[in-house]
C-alpha cells in the first residue's frame, strides 16, 4: 500500500478540507490512518489549525495535536531562507515516519497556496517527494480549457520533481458534464475525479457528498494497490539512518580530533545511528568538543594508553610474523589510530570503522588488507558508489580501488556489487559495461568483458546480468530496444560495472556533477568486516551517511537485517 498520501493544491486550496475528509474515510477502511500537515498556517490568537482540528475531531483520532504538524509557515520560511533545509526536511520526515510506524499509513495535507503560490507549491512537491508519498493534485478553475492548461503544467512540475502522482481531484463547481469530460480527456492518462465543493457543509455531510461523487471502495483500492518505485536522494539518506537505528552497531572513528568527524559524531549519537568510539589524544578531543560547543555521547580512547594496547600489539605481531614484524615494530604500528581502529574491528571490540577525512585511502584500507582480509570466495576488495538520481538509486562499481581488473576480478566485483545492492534495498540488474553492446564490436577490451560475464554467470547463475553493454543501452529503454531487444537488464540496469577505474571514476563524477546527483561512497565490499574510506573533502553529511552504511553492513554480517 502507498503508506503516505499527500494532497497538493494546484492553486488556491478550495476543497482541501473536503478531499481530506473523503480520503481519510476511504483510507480508514484499510486500517489505521494518521493525519499530518507538514506546515500549518501561522496560528491566530492561539487557535489550532482548522484542518487538523476538523480531522482529529471527526475521526476521533488518538494522535496528539502536536504530533499532527511539524512547523508553522513562519518557522518553515525562517529555516529554509536561513540555509537550514536539512533541519527542516529531517524534522518533517521524523514526525511523519513516526506516525507511519505507529498507525500504518498517513494522509498528508499540503498548504493552501493562498499567498505565495509558487513557493508553497514547490514546498509541497518537495515534501511529497522526500516523504515517498503518492500525491493527489487538487484542481480548480472557471473553464475546462484553463483547468487543463494549468493542471497539465502542474502535473509536469510534480513529475519533474519526482513526485509519484496517483491522480487529480477536480473542484467541478461551475463545470457541466461536458466540461468535466474535457478536463478528464485533457489530463489523461492521469485519473481525474470530479466533486461540487461546498465549504459550508458539516463534516458528515461533506464526507457524504464526497462519497456520492466517487466510488470510495475503488479509491481505497487504487491507493492500497499502488506501489511506487521512486526513491529520491533524501529518501535514500533517511532510509540509511532509519535502518542503522534498528540495531546500534559499534563504529570506531580513528580521526577523533577532526572537526567534521566531531560534528558528525554529535549527529550520529543524538540520532542513535551507532555507538561511536573516537580515537586520539583524549584531553585534546574533549577540549575540541568543548570549543565547538558540541554534545557527544561517545567512547574516547587514546590507543597507546588503552588497556588493550599490548594485546593488540601481540596480536598484530603474531598475524604479521611471516612478514618479519617484531613486537617492537608492532608496538610502533599500533600507535597509529587507523591500525588500532582496524584491530578493534578484527578483535570484535568494534563492528566497523570509518576513516579517511584526513588520511589517504591507502592509509585507511591498508590495515584491512593486512589482517581483516577478504571474505571466503571473494578474490578482490572493491568499491561501490550509490549514485542517487532525482527518482532512483543506482550502484556504480568499481570507481575507487582497482585500476585494471582482470576478467576474473571483474566478475567478482559484479557479484560483490549485487550483494551490496541487495543489502541496501536496490534490486540488482547488473550491466557489465563496455564500448560495445552485444556482439556489435570486437577487441581485447570487449573480449575481457565477455569473459567476465561468462565467469560471473557460472559463479552466480541466479543474478540478472548482461554484457557487454554500452552505458546508454544499459539505462535507456529506447536505446535498449534497438540495440538489445528482449534483454531483462538492458534499459533497466541498476548496477553498473565499469571495465576499469579510469572509466568508472570519471563516469560517476560526470553523472554526479552533470545530473546534480548525490554520490555516496566509496563503499568498500569484499572484506570480512566493514571498513569504509571517506574522501578528504567529505562533508559532515557524507560522514553521517558513511557511518550509517558501515553500520548496515555490520548488521548484514551479523545476520540482523530483516
Amino acid at each position: 500500500m502507498a503508506q503516505s498520501v499527500y494532497i497538493i493544491a494546484s492553486e488556491c486550496g478550495n476543497g482541501l478540507s473536503m478531499v481530506a475528509l473523503g480520503l481519510m474515510q476511504a483510507m480508514g477502511k484499510n486500517g489505521g490512518t494518521a493525519f499530518f500537515r507538514p506546515v500549518i498556517e501561522d496560528p491566530k490568537a492561539g487557535q489550532p489549525d482548522p484542518a487538523i482540528d476538523l480531522i482529529r475531531k471527526h475521526f476521533a483520532l488518538e494522535q496528539s495535536y502536536e504530533d499532527s504538524f511539524a512547523f508553522t509557515m513562519s518557522q518553515a520560511r525562517e529555516l529554509l531562507e536561513g540555509g537550514k533545509q536539512e533541519t527542516f526536511i529531517d524534522t518533517v520526515l521524523d514526525k511523519c515516519k513516526g506516525l507511519q510506524k505507529k498507525y500504518g499509513s498517513v494522509l498528508c495535507l499540503g498548504t493552501k497556496n493562498d499567498e505565495d503560490c509558487l513557493f508553497e507549491f514547490d514546498l509541497n512537491a518537495r515534501l511529497a517527494a522526500d516523504l515517498g508519498a503518492s500525491a493527489f493534485l487538487l484542481l480548480g478553475g472557471k473553464t475546462a480549457d484553463g483547468i487543463v492548461k494549468a493542471g497539465g503544467y502542474r502535473l509536469a512540475q510534480l513529475r519533474e520533481k519526482a513526485v509519484d502522482v496517483l491522480g487529480c481531484f477536480l473542484n467541478s463547481a461551475g463545470l457541466d458534464d461536458a466540461g468535466q469530460r474535457k478536463v478528464a480527456a485533457g489530463l489523461a492518462p492521469c485519473p481525474v475525479r470530479a466533486l461540487p465543493v461546498d465549504a459550508s457543509l458539516a463534516p458528515d455531510k461533506a464526507v457524504a457528498l464526497f462519497a456520492s461523487n466517487m466510488d470510495l471502495q475503488e479509491l481505497a483500492r487504487s491507493i492500497a494497490e499502488h506501489h511506487s518505485s521512486i526513491v529520491t536522494p533524501k529518501m535514500f539518506e533517511y532510509s540509511l539512518v532509519e535502518r542503522a537505528q534498528k540495531h546500534a552497531m559499534r563504529i570506531v572513528l580513528p580521526e577523533g580530533q577532526e572537526e567534521r568527524i566531531l560534528r558528525a559524531a554529535e549527529i550520529l549519537c543524538q540520532r542513535h545511528v551507532a555507538q561511536i568510539t573516537l580515537l586520539g589524544d583524549v584531553p585534546a578531543i574533549e577540549a575540541k568538543i568543548k570549543d565547538l560547543g558540541l554534545t557527544i555521547d561517545a567512547t574516547l580512547i587514546d590507543p597507546e594508553k588503552s588497556a588493550d594496547f599490548e594485546d593488540y600489539v601481540a596480536t598484530y605481531a603474531e598475524l604479521r610474523k611471516a612478514k618479519g614484524v617484531t613486537l617492537e615494530k608492532a608496538r610502533e604500528i599500533m600507535r597509529d589510530a587507523t591500525y588500532y581502529g582496524t584491530m578493534m574491528v578484527h578483535k570484535n571490540a568494534a563492528d566497523g570503522m570509518v576513516s579517511g577525512s584526513i588520511n589517504t585511502t591507502a592509509h585507511t584500507i591498508r590495515p584491512s588488507f593486512e589482517f581483516i582480509k577478504t571474505k571466503p570466495g571473494v578474490s578482490i576488495v572493491s568499491s561501490t558508489f550509490f549514485v542517487c538520481l532525482k527518482d532512483k538509486v543506482m550502484v556504480f562499481a568499481d570507481c575507487a580501488v582497482n585500476p585494471n581488473p582482470t576478467a576474473e576480478q571483474l566478475a567478482s566485483i559484479a557479484i560483490s556489487s549485487a550483494e551490496t545492492a541487495q543489502i541496501f534495498g536496490v534490486d540488482p540488474k547488473i550491466a557489465m559495461l563496455s564500448y560495445s553492446t552485444g556482439t556489435s564490436g570486437k577487441g581485447p577490451d570487449v573480449d575481457m568483458v565477455v569473459e567476465a560475464v561468462a565467469i560471473a554467470r557460472e559463479k552466480a547463475p541466479e543474478l540478472l546480468l548482461e554484457g557487454p553493454l554500452q552505458y546508454d543501452a544499459a539505462v535507456d529503454m529506447g536505446v535498449a530496444g534497438t540495440k538489445l531487444p528482449g534483454s531483462k537488464v538492458a534499459g533497466k540496469a541498476t548496477v553498473l560495472i565499469f571495465p576499469d577505474l579510469n572509466t568508472g571514476n570519471n563516469t560517476y563524477k560526470a553523472v554526479q556533477r552533470s545530473a546534480n546527483a548525490l554520490a555516496i561512497g566509496p563503499v568498500l565490499q569484499g572484506l570480512n568486516k566493514p571498513v569504509n574510506d571517506l574522501s578528504r573533502g567529505a562533508t559532515v553529511a557524507d560522514i553521517v551517511n558513511t557511518v550509517a552504511i558501515t553500520a548496515i553492513q555490520a548488521q548484514a554480517e551479523k545476520g540482523l537485517l530483516a
